[in-house]
């Protein structure tokens, strides 16, 4: 499996009737949960579960490039390549609505 250090990813929560959808573009992955809490929840399982499936088919270098990820040279006490996910900005946007 990808160990990856804990990273900060950008999820959108929406509320949809009743229900919310917790989706982050950086792994165009989604989940829903009967609340932002339960969702939440919901969303860190699924990204274990994802990066666990992409590890054992072995296609992550695959997969996290073709979503934007980059391997980066970390320089600690033993420098390491790690994952670094894209940089994702929301911003409002009014478009006509027009059939």
């Amino acid at each position: 499996m990808i160990k990856l250090p804990s990273i900060k990813l950008t999820v959108n929560f929406i509320k949809e009737r009743k229900q919310v959808i917790a989706y982050a573009p950086a792994l165009d992955i989604s989940t829903v949960g009967k609340t932002e809490a339960h969702a939440k929840k919901r969303f860190e399982e699924l990204v274990h579960i994802f990066l666990k499936d992409i590890s054992e088919r072995r296609v992550e270098d695959e997969v996290l490039t073709e979503l934007g990820w980059t391997k980066t040279l970390v320089q600690n006490r033993s420098p390491k390549l790690q994952w670094i996910p894209p940089v994702v900005t929301s911003i409002d946007l009014q478009v006509p609505m027009t059939a």
